[in-house]
């Protein structure tokens, strides 16, 4: 089991989670966060943390999509360790449906 990032996360980018992974397993794109399943130790720190409810255990059903992102963008994006301050913008966008869909970017942020 892993934990992943779903598009709860896309313009809203809450670094909570960031700030209590042990294991500094999240990467960072243009909006939103992805966790490298591989790096990630299950403990489930992250989850609680997110104010989006974005981050799920990949066990849950139809989250392979998000196995999927969160494999790839966190073999490309930078790391990142240092919680900032989310986007102006983002309770706006928490629990907007469809985001992935509108609103993804494959462009990398900032990192550490």
């Amino acid at each position: 089991m892993t934990y992943v990032v779903t598009d709860a996360c896309i313009k809203c980018k809450y670094m909570d989670c960031v700030e209590v992974c042990p294991v500094d397993c999240f990467y960072e794109g243009e909006n939103m966060l992805v966790i490298n399943p591989s790096e990630c130790i299950d403990c489930g720190v992250c989850e609680p943390e997110c104010p989006a409810e974005a981050i799920l255990p990949d066990t849950e059903d139809g989250l392979e999509k998000w196995l999927e992102v969160n494999t790839k963008y966190s073999e490309s994006w930078p790391n990142i360790t240092v919680a900032r301050d989310a986007p102006a913008d983002a309770d706006d966008f928490k629990g907007v449906e469809g985001k992935f869909e509108a609103h993804f970017s494959e462009k990398p942020g900032e990192g550490d």
